[in-house]
Order: C-alpha cells, then sequence, then structure tokens
C-alpha cells in the first residue's frame, strides 16, 4: 500500500511523518513489514489510508484533474473532506488518526466485529434485525448495493443472524476483517469523543460538489458537514443511496483513489453502465493512466 509513495514523494512521506507522530508509530515501517495484526487497528490503519489516498489525489491534481463530485466511503468521507477542499491534507490525516484512535478505544470494551450479507434483500435483513431485536447490540451498517449489506454488532449476535440466514437459504455471510463493530451502538463513546475534538478542526465550504453517507445529498455548510461525518460513527453507510443519487447526475467516469478495488466493484454492482470508465488509482501508474486519459487538451 502506497510503496511507490514512499520512495521520493514529499508531500506524501510529510503527511506520514505527521501521522507517525501523531500515533507514536513508524508508520512507514507498519505499513511496508507489518506486522498486519497491528496493521489493522484503526489507530494505525485510518491516518494510513488518509494518508496514501491523499498522496494519490496530489498527483492526480499535479496532472491537472479536478474533480466535478466528491464522495467516500466511511473512513473515505475524512479523505474526501480533503479533496473538496473542506479541510486540509494534514487536519485529514489528523482527523483519521483520532477517529482510529477513538473507534479503538469503544472496540477494547467489547466483542464485537462486521457481517457482509450477500444476496439478501435490504428488507429481508431489516426483517432479521427485528426478528432478534437487540438494535443495541446489533444493526445495520452499510447498504452498499443491490447484493451487498453489511451489519455490524456483538459477535455472538453476528454469528446469531449468520446462521439464520444460513438456515433459512436466504444468502450468505461472511465475515469482515476489522477490529471492531464501526458504525454500531458500541462506538457511542468514540462518537461523543469524537464530536468534542473535532471543533478544534477548521471547517471550510468545498470547493467542489461533497456528497456524504448519512444523507446520499451534497453539502455546503461546514457545520453540517462536521456533525454528519461525527454521526457517522454510529451510523450507517447509505452508499447504494449514493450511487443512485451519483447515476442521477449521468456520470460517465470514476477515479477511485486509494488501495485495491472495493468501490470500483461496488459501482459496477449499482447499476452503472459498461461504457461508465473506472480509472484504478491505487499507485503512480494508475495516476497517469488517468491523467493520459482525463487532462483537458492544451
Amino acid at each position: 500500500m502506497g510503496q511507490d509513495l514512499f520512495k521520493d514523494d514529499t508531500h506524501f512521506k510529510s503527511l506520514i511523518s505527521l501521522a507517525s507522530d501523531i500515533t507514536h508509530e513508524d508508520l512507514e515501517k507498519l505499513c511496508l513489514r507489518g506486522p498486519e495484526k497491528r496493521l489493522r487497528k484503526a489507530h494505525y490503519l485510518q491516518p494510513l489510508l488518509a494518508a496514501v489516498s491523499l498522496g494519490y489525489y496530489n498527483r492526480v491534481k499535479q496532472a491537472g484533474l479536478f474533480p466535478s463530485l466528491v464522495l467516500g466511503h466511511s473512513l473515505g468521507e475524512i479523505t474526501s473532506l480533503a479533496a473538496s477542499g473542506v479541510v486540509s491534507d494534514e487536519d485529514a490525516v489528523a482527523i483519521a488518526a483520532k477517529r482510529g484512535e477513538l473507534m479503538d478505544i469503544a472496540a477494547s470494551q467489547c466483542d464485537g466485529g462486521m457481517l457482509a450479507v450477500l444476496f439478501v434483500e435490504l428488507d429481508t435483513v431489516r426483517s432479521l434485525l427485528a426478528e432478534i431485536g437487540r438494535s443495541d447490540r446489533i444493526v445495520l451498517a452499510n447498504d452498499n448495493a443491490p447484493n451487498q449489506i453489511v451489519v455490524s454488532g456483538d459477535t455472538v449476535l453476528l454469528a446469531r443472524f449468520s446462521a439464520m440466514v444460513s438456515e433459512r437459504g436466504l444468502g450468505k455471510c461472511k465475515s469482515i476483517m476489522v477490529s471492531g463493530p464501526w458504525h454500531s451502538p458500541f462506538m457511542a463513546f468514540a462518537h461523543e469523543q469524537f464530536r468534542t475534538w473535532v471543533e478544534t478542526i477548521s471547517f471550510r465550504a468545498p470547493r467542489f460538489p461533497l456528497m456524504l453517507n448519512a444523507t446520499a445529498q451534497c453539502e455546503t455548510d461546514p457545520q453540517a458537514i462536521r456533525t454528519l461525518i461525527t454521526n457517522q460513527l454510529i451510523s450507517p453507510v447509505y452508499w447504494r443511496a449514493c450511487m443512485n443519487a451519483v447515476r442521477a447526475k449521468h456520470t460517465d467516469a470514476f477515479l477511485e483513489i486509494g488501495p485495491q478495488r472495493v468501490l470500483s466493484g461496488l459501482i459496477r454492482v449499482n447499476g452503472f453502465p459498461k461504457d461508465t470508465v473506472i480509472y484504478n488509482v491505487n499507485n503512480l501508474v494508475g495516476c497517469q493512466r488517468a491523467a493520459d486519459a482525463l487532462s483537458p487538451p492544451l
């Protein structure tokens, strides 16, 4: 992750240095050498992901590419704040580090996780959750696509939910490799602490349209943006609604900026046609491909 940026990208390395200072961890070493179990801790992983994504986004900007719309999934919403000009790159990394730190603390006080629910309708997922009847311990976390929903909560209740899906032949469940029950009531401590802390960060009106997970709408008011990204800690990510809203804008090209290609897959399963072009900017080669294809003529 970000291996080519570590070589000679001064802006990226300054973000990694900042994140390392904040977390008291050598994040370059952790990112490139592991161990993976430690890397998965949100306190380390979230500022790393933010720095890597913003490192590649900086290269995209240097190539003369600017967005008509910015959005990010869960943590990606923090990097989207910087990409749209709401906060600086440095503040986005600091926000990601504090967010991850508080999430880890909250997760250490429970035994929880997340479960991907495949090929099951949203109404059916909600019905199963209602049948369990413990909205304080297991909840809808992500509505990602028609065939992909995520629930979050107590490990025992996640196992019960998975068994219900399997026994009734409804679909398939798969555990997600995360270190806690994100977007659930178990994050109440993180939510309260983050709400106070984030008031110290200066938020500006976005320079580019910014769509948020909670509403699937673009928001321009800095305080409203601050509130929405804070509440996201205990609220679902409505990614399918975001994709529907973007599709209504007749979007014909996406840049997925950051490690892996998860969102590219979600674009396809959310109904975008085959002629919608997706550029995966997860290395410098991807940056150059997007620049070659989309840069305005001189």
